[in-house]
């Protein structure tokens, strides 16, 4: 029976790609930070605590899975957060907060699973971007900076682990049904900004209108399936309608014609 790793499964996208390989026959091991929130379970399904920012809680996580079920076939890297607002808002702290979440945690997972697919010549390694990690908005430069990361370090991996028999996937959500605005939104906007306050504005009304009909986890969780069953060498996986259409529009248009729409959008 093969056996996922998904980090950030307490909720939306995690939780639900959780459900899905649990009803596919799969051993689930679900990382978060607070397991005792969580109400998966049943026996081919370990709980675990793991806190992308801290090493040993990494180590720890991979080694309780590994123990429990033997190799781990499949990486989910799907925690993270958004951090929206000026950059002048945000302290050093909380900026790296944003890059150690979603980069620097990522690749610290990752690494702590590659040794044993190294040995095995064989795995899939997930991660989840955003259609933010190929396009823009307002006041996301922690943010985008972070995904456009994800992207740049998946390519790189996959010429990397290729011939090693190690696969690797991204995937890209558009504007998904989770908590995302919730506690995983960090936004930040100083009282002595008020500059960007029409920026702000707009990027409310950008958003109000691209989050209007966001596809369910679930649709995530389906992606997530198709690209570690796929054969061939797809790289990138795009998840919702949105995600398809903003994607295509940015693919087809230059950079002056597609901001210029993003403009008009938050001009509406």
């Amino acid at each position: 029976m093969p056996t996922i790793l998904i980090t950030g499964a307490s909720s939306g996208i995690g939780k639900a790609t959780a459900l899905r390989f649990q009803s596919e026959g799969w051993n689930v091991i679900a990382i978060m930070r607070d397991p005792s929130a969580s109400d998966l379970g049943g026996d081919t399904t370990l709980i675990t605590r793991l806190d992308v920012t801290d090493p040993a809680s990494i180590r720890a996580a991979v080694d309780a899975g590994t123990d429990r079920f033997g190799a781990i076939d499949v990486l989910l890297n799907n925690a993270g957060y958004g951090a929206y607002g000026p950059l002048e808002a945000f302290s050093t702290d909380r900026i790296r907060r944003q890059f150690d979440t979603n980069v620097i945690g990522l690749l610290e997972v990752t690494k702590a699973v590659l040794p044993q697919m190294r040995a095995l010549r064989a795995g899939t390694i997930v991660n989840i971007s955003s259609i933010g990690g190929q396009i823009t908005f307002p006041l996301g430069t922690l943010y985008h900076g972070s995904k456009f990361a994800v992207e740049g370090l998946s390519e790189a991996l996959h010429y990397e682990l290729e011939p090693l028999g190690i696969r690797v996937r991204i995937v890209e959500p558009g504007m998904i049904k989770t908590d995302f605005g919730g506690r995983s939104f960090d936004f930040a906007m100083g009282e002595d900004l008020t500059d960007y306050a029409p920026t702000a504005a707009a990027m409310g009304r950008l958003f109000s209108k691209l989050a209007a009909t966001p596809s369910a986890p679930e649709v995530v969780a389906d992606v997530i399936w198709q690209a570690v069953t796929a054969t061939g060498n797809q790289l990138r996986f795009r998840a919702g309608p949105d995600a398809t259409d903003l994607l295509d529009r940015r693919k087809a248009q230059d950079d002056a014609t597609f901001i210029g729409g993003i403009k008009a959008l938050m001009a509406e």
